[in-house]
């Protein structure tokens, strides 16, 4: 019994998909699979991109698919029936997908056939560095990050002064070769000329033979108010330069903001510990407290306990997709005197020997604290 998988289910569609949808259903999963694309799992990649070309073979033939119709993977056996016949609608898309991949230029008739092979340049990467009241605020920052400039030696032709490149004699000056692989016929780029069409027999001793010289420049980026860390940048046609005059990659930069020293981001919302000290949260009073934006003024209520929690509305960060600004929560953090002197020590002491005088109205957290322990140890 074949352990092959079922071509509809391959491709993804129904029996009665038109050849329209095949068609689409496969170009979209060979872009998806193709080994160029998944070097992280080329392996895997390969097989599933073979296992798709098998199935678009296949179901896009009609005499095939009315085999498989018919008797399944029996009917378009090879060893059973002789041999598939011409690929017709496979070679034709096939072609369409290596176009869509790598961005080919093509020449010939109608523009579907020969050409160089043209290379889209691939994307660099780049940290940046903020604080986080840039962040806030958004800046315009330069970074210097690498560049090609044509050769000034060769003048771009690769060629060392005094010579020229020739037409590769493998491709014919195409970029590309047909290759064959038992009844599939692919057009891959020549392994020779690397897609470019031509040799070099005497490279330039400045570029060696790639007509451009590798330096830096100075790009002015602009960091949007309310980014956040780990967001990214893009800037389009700063990456790598492409082959056979393919378009350039991109430029990717990577945010990171700073720890900051007193507030913490959650979203577009702050955090800040502020320490009071122990009479002004038992008595009350008004404390200032930071923001981004200045000072700010709290109202400490009188008896108010560790932990307590104030929320400064719009007073955090404006996101670069909010329409309003975040809040500011305060975290009160009770500090406890240390270094006393003996006086201050003989007055606490007085102190505290009034509070139990007073009974539980002036601790009434520790008396609840008190009865859940009786309660837990069944006293």
């Amino acid at each position: 019994m074949s352990t092959k998988r079922d071509y509809y289910e391959v491709l993804g569609v129904p029996k009665n998909a038109s050849d329209d949808e095949i068609k689409k259903a496969y170009r979209k999963l060979a872009m998806k699979h193709h080994p160029d694309r998944n070097q992280g799992d080329a392996q895997g990649a390969e097989l599933k991109f073979k296992e798709v070309k098998e199935a678009y073979e296949m179901l896009s033939d009609p005499q095939k698919k009315a085999a498989y119709d018919q008797y399944g993977h029996a009917g378009v056996d090879p060893n059973m029936r002789g041999g598939p016949e011409g690929f017709g609608g496979f070679a034709e898309a096939f072609g369409d997908i290596f176009g869509d991949i790598f961005g080919q230029q093509q020449g010939g008739r109608g523009g579907a056939r020969g050409g160089r092979q043209v290379f889209r340049g691939g994307d660099l990467s780049y940290a940046m560095e903020i604080t986080l009241e840039e962040a806030a605020a958004g800046k315009d920052a330069q970074i210097r990050i690498p560049s090609w400039d044509e050769c000034t030696t060769c003048t771009g032709t690769g060629a060392k002064p005094g010579t020229s490149a020739k037409t590769c004699a493998t491709c014919h000056g195409q970029g590309v070769v047909q290759m064959r692989q038992g009844f599939f016929s692919v057009q891959q780029t020549c392994p020779h000329c690397h897609g470019t069409g031509k040799i070099i027999p005497e490279p330039c001793g400045t570029c060696h033979g790639q007509g451009k010289v590798k330096n830096q420049k100075t790009l002015e980026v602009k960091i949007p108010a309310g980014i956040d860390d780990g967001m990214r940048i893009r800037s389009v046609g700063n990456g790598e330069p492409g082959m056979g005059g393919g378009p350039p990659g991109d430029l990717f930069i990577e945010i990171r903001v700073k720890k900051h020293d007193i507030f913490e981001r959650d979203g577009d919302d702050l955090h800040c510990v502020v320490p009071i000290g122990f009479t002004t949260a038992a008595l009350g009073g008004e404390i200032e407290v930071p923001t981004l934006g200045g000072k700010a003024a709290i109202d400490i209520p009188e008896g108010t306990q560790a932990g307590k929690q104030f929320r400064l509305r719009g007073k955090g960060i404006k996101g670069v997709r909010s329409s309003y600004p975040g809040d500011l929560y305060c975290h009160i953090s009770l500090e406890t005197p240390v270094k006393l002197t003996e006086h201050q020590r003989k007055l606490l002491k007085e102190f505290g020997e009034s509070l139990k005088k007073g009974g539980a109205k002036h601790s009434p957290n520790s008396e609840s604290w008190t009865d859940r322990l009786k309660n837990f140890f069944g006293a």
